[in-house]
């Protein structure tokens, strides 16, 4: 591209290539160019409409990418867990499988392990495309935490680990008072990090392990700052069977008495939900985070009570996460999304519910919505942020190329992400990060993870003999 008067410099330009732009139209730009300046996109559209008004010194030859937004991963623990990654069996049920072997081990990381564990879980996002986040609260130390995405070049939105009524283990222990203490003061400290690229949010755990003063403290604080609010709801059936023991209620009835539902909350797993639920998660607005492979793995019994195309149909905003690191031991969102198209064309025997169209938008615009920030991410659009992926289709999985959109949920994976863009900036460029030492990381992710496995004490219930 040769600069002329008439041209705007911009940063960045990825000129002849597939621009699937998930925006209002959906439309899908060969020969396409998508120009960056700054932490945005300034322009997208044919190459030669748009290289008729910028140039750049730094030119992406396009050929070989099929350029998409950035996923978003709408749950996901990036402390606790993914130093331990497959340590839990996986045929432990759900009670035992959380508090047996999760909670307790969420105990031994220490303030240098949640960092390499921050970092881990988001290197693994970065390279298999996603570029935003929601976690789903930090164990123990934010601090090391933010340091950690700050660093990566990530966008997410964090938030403590905060409960009230859980006594054990000590350590996680806290009242409500300490629990608001440490909302407030998260949203106080990290409001907006690195350029509103990270930002708080009060994040609360759930489930029947919050008072109605956490849940009402936690939604007022995210009215005060303007933020989202997120939570654990109804994964299994203990859930609505504590509320209705306590409340007479079913959790979305009574968390909607009590203000908590709304268009900034999302809420997590919402698989035990009844007909009367999806329909207030459809009046009030509230997003859910659909984690497909915890659900499978975890066996919360999805596909034969779920009721997540009667929440899309209803208008509910479903996103996609990939949880924990023993519930679910990745976080390539593509191949969540691969379930999410899946799971319950097979369960209603309906080939027509969730098409790749529809799961695609779920990792991205409905992902973005749950975030808050549809104006910012979620599409390739003219002032949006440029959060981008390019995926290389110079691999067996992607050729021949004829539905993009068949082949981005059912054929792909995050293997085939060979750059990505956050906020501007390539922080993967031909397959690797470039803004951390991977080598050095995952050397170091091994060693702190096989600490706290020595640390925990819990045996390691493996079944192949190791010679």
């Amino acid at each position: 591209m040769n600069p002329s008067n008439s041209t705007a410099p911009a940063d960045t330009l990825i000129v002849n290539t597939l621009v699937v732009t998930m925006d209002d139209s959906r439309r899908v730009i060969s020969d396409g160019a998508v120009a960056i300046r700054g932490d945005a996109i300034v322009a997208v559209g044919k190459t030669d409409d748009v290289t008729a008004q910028w140039h750049s010194d730094n030119v992406i030859a396009g050929e070989r990418f099929v350029v998409t937004p950035g996923l978003i991963n709408t749950h996901v623990h990036i402390t606790g867990e993914p130093l331990t990654r497959g340590f839990v069996p996986d045929d432990t049920p759900f009670l035992e499988n959380v508090f047996e072997w999760l909670t307790p081990i969420h105990t031994h990381y220490t303030e240098e392990d949640e960092h390499i564990s921050a970092q881990l879980a988001a290197l693994e996002m970065l390279k298999s495309g996603t570029t935003a986040f929601l976690e789903a609260g930090t164990i123990r130390f934010i601090d090391p935490v933010v340091e950690a995405l700050t660093e990566i070049g990530i966008r997410a939105r964090v938030g403590p680990w905060a409960w009230d009524l859980v006594p054990e283990p000590e350590v996680l222990r806290m009242t409500t008072a300490q629990a608001i203490s440490r909302l407030n003061d998260t949203m106080d400290k990290y409001g907006s990090v690195a350029n509103g690229r990270i930002q708080a949010w009060p994040i609360i755990i759930g489930h029947t392990c919050c008072s109605d003063e956490l849940w009402r403290a936690a939604k007022g604080l995210s009215i005060e700052y303007g933020t989202g609010f997120s939570a654990h709801m109804s994964p299994a059936a203990m859930d609505p069977e504590g509320f209705l023991a306590t409340f007479g209620q079913r959790p979305m009835v009574h968390l909607d008495e009590i203000g908590v539902l709304g268009r900034n909350a999302i809420l997590t797993h919402a698989v035990h939900v009844d007909d009367e639920e999806v329909a207030l998660l459809a009046s009030t607005g509230t997003s859910v985070s659909h984690c497909p492979t915890t659900a499978l793995k975890v066996s919360y019994g999805v596909t034969q009570i779920g009721k997540f195309p009667e929440m899309v149909a209803a208008g509910v905003n479903v996103a996609i996460g990939t949880d924990g690191n023993n519930a679910s031991n990745y976080h390539d969102l593509m191949r969540a999304t691969y379930l999410v198209a899946g799971l319950f064309k097979d369960a209603r025997r309906d080939a027509t519910i969730f098409p790749a169209e529809d799961a695609f938008a779920m990792a991205t615009r409905n992902g973005a919505r749950g975030l808050q920030a549809e104006h910012e991410i979620g599409s390739i659009e003219t002032g949006k942020k440029a959060d981008l992926v390019l995926h290389d289709t110079n691999r067996p999985e992607w050729r021949p190329l004829h539905n993009v959109a068949n082949q981005l949920v059912w054929s792909a994976d995050g293997r085939g992400v060979h750059t990505v863009f956050v906020d501007g900036q390539r922080v993967v460029d031909d397959y690797r990060c470039t803004t951390i030492d991977e080598d050095d990381l995952l050397r170091r992710a091994q060693t702190a993870g096989e600490g706290i496995v020595a640390r925990s004490g819990l045996p390691n219930r493996a079944k192949w003999p190791t010679i």
